[in-house]
């Protein structure tokens, strides 16, 4: 086990290393309590989550880890717990109810949006891209299915970014590059494989699945989210930004991530290239909403649903339409991952709701591999 020196010193050395921001006339941060709290009660509490494992977890923020957490967990018991700081020059505690750049969760809403007007028989799974956008790939692509696009084997190579680590991006975070200008340089390289091959995560799939939405019904793929999903859930404090607009607006836990050793506030970043696949800004409570409303079968009709349940026949596939396979604890859990630099999240739950988990950690290395953080934080909610 890895000991850690005191949140106070090491919140105080967060503070000495944050060289990129202008710190002058700023108080030092300080170690906030971490609030956990929550209701297990009989029959469920020795099924219910591992209360002293989750707050143990949150103990001691912020650390080498991250700044601050955010965590519920529900099901057969809920439980929620918040710990860190909302900004380390100023040591003001976690808000637990702060907004945050939700990454590739972003790809379960346009799934969703997907499925639905599968169901309304304005798409079908088994179309093609070259039938529904008409010019956007070239005579060297073989036909790409709708479905393939949602289980990532379309095919389809990566587009450009604006840097391939945290560090390079920071230096152009808030300039613009446009989905179309991704999607172009993706079809430029050619096809990566067959479609329906193999399985190769990529923005890029649901960045297409973001042009189909909008060309199918003739409206902006966000406005479609928020009529179809974020308003009818009650998702609030659930939104894309106003095209390139790099802040998250209304109250929010600021996000930093760590360059050769030193801390840099990354949280105001243009994340309009990452669109349809990864813009989306939520909270826990309303991505806790989601879930639970998804996996019971009122946001997707059922018949639909299932495709958001079933891997396709490819080798080593984990990913289904919007949603990953776990297993755990010998559990088989579905979810989601999303980071976007400064931010960490996931969205997780047992097929029957037994379980479910939501958290967003201001994580210090968010577009890492992620276990470590997963492991902290999410595993524990499986434990029982």
């Amino acid at each position: 086990m890895q000991i850690r020196p005191s949140a106070v010193a090491l919140a105080t050395a967060l503070v000495v290393g944050l060289t990129a921001l202008p710190l002058a006339g700023t108080a030092a941060a300080h170690s906030a309590p971490s609030s956990c709290s929550g209701q297990v009660s009989p029959p469920s509490a020795a099924h219910g989550p591992d209360v002293e494992a989750l707050c143990a977890a949150l103990a001691g923020l912020p650390d080498q880890d991250a700044t601050a957490a955010l965590i519920r967990v529900g099901g057969k018991g809920s439980w929620h717990g918040a710990a860190g700081v909302r900004d380390i020059r100023t040591g003001a505690p976690a808000l637990e109810d702060a907004r945050f750049r939700a990454g590739s969760i972003t790809k379960v809403v346009t799934a969703s949006i997907v499925l639905q007007l599968a169901a309304e028989g304005r798409i079908s799974l088994d179309g093609t891209v070259q039938h529904y956008l008409p010019g956007l790939l070239t005579k060297d692509f073989r036909p790409i299915t709708v479905r393939q696009l949602l289980n990532y084997t379309s095919g389809l190579q990566s587009g450009d970014s604006l840097g391939e680590t945290v560090a390079q991006g920071y230096q152009h975070r808030f300039e613009t590059l446009t989905p179309q200008q991704v999607v172009a340089s993706a079809v430029a390289k050619g096809p990566q494989s067959d479609p329906g091959t193999q399985q190769d995560y990529d923005n890029i799939h649901y960045t297409v699945l973001g042009m189909l939405i909008e060309k199918v019904t003739g409206d902006s793929y966000a406005h479609q989210a928020s009529v179809r999903i974020f308003r009818p859930l009650g998702m609030r404090d659930t939104s894309f930004p106003d095209g390139p607009d790099p802040r998250i607006h209304g109250p929010h836990n600021r996000g930093y991530d760590r360059f050769d050793g030193q801390l840099t506030d990354v949280t105001d970043w243009n994340m309009s290239d990452r669109w349809a696949a990864g813009d989306l800004i939520s909270t826990t409570a309303d991505l806790e909403r989601l879930l639970v409303e998804l996996f019971r079968g009122h946001v997707v009709p059922r018949p639909q649903l299932k495709e958001m349940f079933t891997l396709p026949d490819v080798p080593g596939a984990r990913y289904a339409a919007g949603l990953e396979r776990f297993e755990l604890n010998g559990k088989v859990i579905w979810g989601k991952t999303g980071s976007r630099p400064g931010y960490a999240s996931v969205i997780a739950a047992t097929r029957d709701l037994s379980r479910t988990l939501v958290y967003s950690v201001n994580a210090t290395d968010a577009k890492g591999d992620g276990l470590p953080v997963a492991q902290r934080f999410g595993f524990p909610a499986f434990n029982r």
